[in-house]
């Protein structure tokens, strides 16, 4: 069958409704086929209010002030969360009910009759429709239709289990949705193509030179939406600025099928890359819409696997955006149900410290690291940077600097426009600050700067030196990493995979002087 981006049924992707459809019948045995639906910003999709249970159901929407001011978001995050709710009330019309309310229970209140709910996507939102159904305003709560594979379904997978490896999960993901798969082997006869995608970025450039990425259009409702918010007088972060990801199923097909065709195949050599003058790369800009429920993950996966079965995109491209996907996207949003609620305060490094006000504030400019006010910048002025800078910049930083893990997690999800609360603490908790103990990750990300500087272009121009350990020019990266080792030393001994920085360690003969300076810095 030949699979291209926009493949729907009825307005629903591919494959999802029967992927789904046991365990949402069987939440909605008994229940009225006409009780409203309760959709929440992150299920703005199809893939939710489209589905063939839900045929008879008008929709209800929820703008909470009070929702609203409980964090310091990123105004471009809200901006995108507001303009994808009023961009779906506009386009169920009739059949959408929009409430402007100070809370979410004042909205349903309003309804006037129980409404059916699909799960929301945090601990904390899970508890509170729990407590809502208990009061009668909320009838029944279906699974989540959002992601590739039921939680039912991972759960049964995983078992008892807390060790296994993205690694094998990604391979049973590939395996059960049949994707980039020859029978039982994976096409190209190797399921991991990494190696493949590492290339530094190219010498002298200053782009990639792969065409821009889609960007939207901003109608009346993004201008009313940008008008609300200046009227809110909300406690937000960073700069206000044009809408730069897709809010609508249109708008994530469009920019789905632009990415398959004319950047999926740079991709993947350079997708570990920065270059400072192309803070996009080859990157696809699909987190958000896909983060807001508008793009099914299958969608996305398919569309890049034919552009590899018609000859349009490389393997190792199309391997690589699916791994991102089917693979590391799942696994985190699995595992943070599989981990608990009490998995985002984990602190097994004992990291204690404040995160500083030029972090918090986003002052790019009150930093000298090139690479450190460069990604600072970005978050500030796009509230994005790729994974790279998020997390051999912004975490390697942090756990140099022994950022309080859960702290770091919060910024994460409120600074970022694709944050939210299922998605930081497994990538920042775990994955990068190693603070679970090794449940995700088997060692800490920490590099010195040698690795900023093969990776990117920053340190070309810096005022440190990465070669540098000691003294005016240097790198806080360089100098820190063999602080962290020397502080954690006995764990990283411990570990094969890091036993040597210690050797390496015990072998420098100015470490004392690095301890010493380091112990007492306060420029970066």
């Amino acid at each position: 069958m030949t699979r291209r981006a926009g493949d729907v049924s009825d307005g629903v992707p591919d494959g999802v409704t029967d992927t789904h459809a046991h365990g949402i019948d069987a939440a909605l045995e008994g229940v009225d086929p006409t009780a409203p639906l309760w959709v929440f910003g992150d299920q703005l999709g199809p893939a939710v209010h489209g589905l063939p249970q839900h045929a008879e159901r008008d929709v209800v929407l929820v703008e909470s002030s009070a929702v609203l001011r409980r964090r310091r978001y990123h105004r471009q995050k809200l901006h995108l969360l507001l303009s994808g709710m009023r961009h779906l009330d506009d386009e169920l019309g009739d059949r959408s009910t929009y409430h402007r309310t100070t809370t979410y229970r004042e909205a349903l209140e309003k309804v006037g009759r129980p409404v059916v709910v699909h799960q929301p996507t945090s601990h904390t939102a899970v508890e509170f429709v729990e407590s809502l159904r208990a009061e009668g305003l909320v009838e029944a709560v279906l699974p989540s239709t959002t992601f590739a594979r039921p939680r039912a379904e991972f759960e049964s997978w995983a078992g008892e289990d807390s060790s296994f490896t993205m690694e094998n999960f990604y391979r049973n993901q590939r395996r059960r949705f049949d994707v980039l798969m020859e029978g039982e082997w994976p096409v190209g006869g190797k399921w991991n193509l990494d190696h493949d995608n590492r290339e530094s970025p190219p010498k002298g450039a200053q782009t990639l030179g792969v065409t821009d990425p889609w960007w939207p259009t901003e109608d009346e409702i993004d201008a009313q939406v940008r008008d609300d918010l200046d009227g809110m007088d909300l406690p937000t972060v960073g700069a206000d600025g044009p809408r730069l990801f897709a809010v609508t199923p249109d708008e994530a097909r469009t920019a789905l099928r632009h990415f398959i065709e004319h950047r999926l195949d740079t991709f993947g050599p350079y997708e570990d890359a920065i270059l400072s003058g192309d803070p996009w790369m080859a990157h696809s800009l699909l987190s958000v819409p896909q983060n807001l429920g508008v793009l099914h993950p299958l969608e996305a996966v398919h569309a890049a696997e034919q552009a590899y079965r018609d000859g349009e995109a490389r393997l190792n491209s199309v391997e690589g955006f699916v791994r991102q996907i089917l693979g590391w996207r799942e696994y985190i949003w699995h595992l943070y149900w599989h981990f608990g609620k009490g998995y985002s305060t984990r602190n097994e490094m004992d990291h204690r410290t404040a995160l500083p006000t030029w972090w918090t504030e986003l002052d790019g400019d009150a930093v000298s690291a090139a690479c450190l006010s460069e990604t600072l910048k970005g978050v500030r002025d796009r509230g994005w940077v790729h994974h790279i800078p998020r997390l051999m910049v912004l975490g390697n930083h942090a756990l140099q600097r022994e950022y309080r893990p859960g702290a770091l997690s919060e910024w994460f999800t409120t600074s970022f426009v694709d944050g939210f609360a299922w998605v930081m603490p497994p990538n920042v908790v775990g994955m990068s600050q190693h603070a679970d103990g090794g449940k995700l990750a088997t060692k800490p990300y920490s590099s010195g700067g040698a690795y900023i500087n093969k990776m990117s272009d920053h340190c070309g121009d810096c005022v440190f030196d990465p070669k540098v350990r000691v003294g005016e020019k240097a790198c806080p990266f360089t100098a820190g990493y063999w602080q962290f080792v020397h502080r954690h030393q006995d764990l990283l001994r411990a570990n094969q995979r890091t036993a040597r920085a210690v050797a390496t360690m015990d072998r420098l003969k100015d470490l004392d002087a690095v301890l010493e300076q380091e112990k007492g810095r306060t420029d970066f």
